[in-house]
């Protein structure tokens, strides 16, 4: 059955970025149900079980139809959550850099043209999602990287995608410090991203 992982930081470790408040609550409350909900949704498949939930959203058509919806929502939940938590870092921690490195440089500068172009089209993707839902960067089909959205908990692996950076642009993510600003959150995300765990994503999604 699938669990909540452990966060590799404190709840105020993000501070003044997304504060221990709304760390505690996003992961114990938010986290937690789509874990609960998904486990309720394969309770009776034990085939589904074995399944990592990276499998389950990557082979939806192979779920059963009954639970299918429940599966793509809740197991999208558990694995944009868990992504989400590992691309984060403390702004004085010493593996966060301001920007990419390496190979994962060369191919920001050649597909977007610079970081800040990066940073631009991934920003206008949180900012312009209408209602809840994630900003991305991913490699797609043609192993190149894509920024876009998508809404509620759809996950990037069931459209064929590698998600390596993503922002939870629900509101229960920032509304305690930033209430309606959601442009203030989306610019402060990038002091916390652990760019870091994004090239290792990135090398692995590339081989």
């Amino acid at each position: 059955m699938y669990k909540l992982p452990n966060l590799p930081y404190a709840y105020n470790a993000l501070e003044p970025v997304i504060d221990a408040r709304t760390m505690e609550i996003h992961h114990t409350k938010h986290h937690q149900a789509y874990v609960d909900k998904l486990n309720a949704a394969v309770e009776k498949y034990p085939d589904l079980q074995a399944k990592s939930v990276e499998e389950l959203l990557m082979n939806l058509v192979e779920v059963p139809a009954e639970v299918r919806t429940a599966v793509q929502n809740h197991g999208g939940g558990h694995a944009n959550h868990s992504l989400f938590w590992t691309i984060l870092a403390p702004v004085d921690a010493n593996k966060v850099k301001d920007q990419p490195e390496g190979n994962l440089a060369a191919e920001v500068n050649k597909v977007f043209g610079s970081f800040d172009q990066l940073m631009e089209e991934f920003n206008t993707a949180a900012l312009n999602r209408f209602g809840s839902g994630w900003a991305w960067l991913v490699v797609n089909q043609d192993q190149k990287l894509q920024v876009f959205s998508t809404s509620n908990q759809e996950s990037p692996l069931s459209m064929g995608q590698i998600p390596i950076l993503t922002l939870d642009v629900w509101e229960h993510a920032y509304y305690l410090s930033y209430q309606n600003r959601r442009p203030d959150y989306i610019k402060a995300f990038w002091q916390i991203v652990n760019w870091s765990e994004v090239n290792r994503r990135f090398m692995a999604a590339m081989k």
